[in-house]
């Protein structure tokens, strides 16, 4: 009795299978090259003038876009830059095979107001990653662990029309002092 009903429900379920696996199968759609659409002409890096030209095309109607197609701003700046071969933010790592020195400091280049640099030590990965802040009003920052010594290079506009020479910006704001506002300058 017991074999008679498993035979029966392995009948079924052999039945039913067949049905089930077509009602899932997808439909592949081929289509000819000349149905589609023509893509529109993508600019090159060098031909970035303003903003309205970090703006992608978008994809075809019916089309995944690619990053090409759909990024745009500082991203497609990169993206159009890395075609050509020029690593616009300078991902390249800095300089850890020397300890930085007062005289010969590890350079830090930055288009924006402040940047923050890790170290690992000299040589590298001697200590663990301490982050150091640095500014345009105090470009020069020294690890407390290694004593290696980092100095900002600012790269940005020339003109920004804010006032640097003070220590605040225009909203009143003043950098919080630490012992490095007490050095004397000879022992930068």
């Amino acid at each position: 009795m017991f074999l008679q009903r498993s035979a029966v429900a392995v009948a079924r379920r052999a039945a039913l299978a067949p049905a089930f696996r077509r009602s899932l199968a997808t439909t592949a759609i081929r289509r000819d090259a000349s149905e589609s659409t023509p893509a529109t002409k993508v600019k090159a890096f060098h031909e970035i003038k303003n903003i309205d030209d970090l703006r992608g095309p978008g994809a075809a109607p019916g089309t995944v876009p690619t990053d090409l197609e759909q990024s745009t701003g500082l991203e497609r700046l990169e993206i159009l830059g890395k075609m050509e071969g020029v690593d616009i933010f300078d991902m390249r790592p800095l300089d850890a095979s020397r300890l930085g020195t007062v005289d010969n400091p590890v350079l830090v280049r930055s288009a924006g107001e402040e940047q923050y640099a890790g170290c690992t030590g000299v040589p590298a990965d001697s200590h663990n990653v301490i982050w150091l802040g640095m500014s345009r009003e105090r470009p020069v920052e020294r690890c407390p662990e290694c004593g290696s010594v980092y100095k900002m290079e600012y790269v940005g506009p020339a003109d920004d029309h804010h006032d640097h020479g003070h220590g605040h910006d225009h909203h009143g704001y003043e950098e919080p002092k630490s012992f490095a506002n007490y050095v004397k300058p000879q022992y930068w």
